[in-house]
């Protein structure tokens, strides 16, 4: 019988679950984002959903931890103001879909987001010009941060949404960088809280979580180096690109 670890995992699921995390930490400081996307698609190949879930809180809570202060305290205390609306919506609807994360069917989460993620990544590598109309920002700034929250409490997720959004309205890259760890942080804060009162998050669940971030914050650090080499259309290719095959991969997982 295979030795046991944190969470009750084999060793082999548990490192695996290691090297998944570097690769994913590595992503994050190349392009500011994709942690959760990545960890939720491929823990759900080999973990319970609800432990999946449990596990990427603490390594995106550290990492966005870096990410959102990487300029310091001023910038991202004023990217919190310039993305309060968002940052409201979020944090509001996390708490509230958060007691729902075992209710919802698995492909019904995964096809809900990762089509219209598909959808609008691809356009934008096509070409096609999807910007908000500034006259309707703050309205589309409320309704993205609404579905980014609905799904984020139920899987963990909250990221695209928000990389619509930024994407939509032409935000530069360091802005795009800082804004997304500044969201994710306190989206991050909320999912956990959310989370400790549902009971997922609990000491077994937790001590697995603490464990990934370690390969979280190695990852994050060597993607930095990438990230500081990438001009402008380079690193909007990138995140654009890695929509197209994070969706894709959603769809592929609800499917399967």
């Amino acid at each position: 019988m295979p030795e046991l670890v944190s969470a009750g995992l084999p060793v082999g699921a548990f490192a695996a679950a290691m090297a998944i995390t570097l690769f994913a930490g590595f992503v994050k400081g190349a392009v500011g984002f994709a942690m959760p996307l990545i960890l939720v698609s491929a823990f759900a190949v080999f973990l319970p959903q609800d432990l999946a879930l449990a596990g990427l809180i603490l390594p995106t809570l550290t990492t966005n931890l870096s990410q959102a202060f990487r300029q310091g305290v001023a910038p991202a205390v004023e990217t919190a103001r310039t993305y309060r609306r968002f940052l409201i919506a979020t944090v509001i609807c996390i708490a509230i879909s958060a007691p729902f994360a075992d209710a919802i069917p698995r492909t019904a989460y995964l096809l809900m987001l990762g089509v219209p993620i598909t959808v609008f990544a691809g356009l934008q590598l096509a070409g096609r010009g999807l910007a908000i109309q500034l006259h309707h920002r703050d309205r589309a700034e409320w309704g993205l941060g609404v579905i980014g929250g609905l799904y984020g409490g139920v899987s963990g997720i909250w990221g695209p949404p928000l990389l619509v959004f930024l994407l939509s309205t032409g935000a530069d890259k360091l802005q795009m960088i800082r804004a997304q760890g500044v969201v994710f942080l306190i989206g991050a804060m909320a999912l956990l809280a959310s989370h400790l009162l549902t009971g997922l998050a609990n000491a077994q669940t937790l001590g697995f979580s603490a464990a990934l971030c370690v390969p979280a914050l190695a990852g994050l650090y060597a993607g930095y180096w990438v990230q500081d080499r990438l001009d402008q259309q380079r690193f909007r290719r990138w995140t654009q690109g890695l929509l197209v095959i994070t969706g894709l991969n959603m769809i592929r997982l609800a499917l399967a």
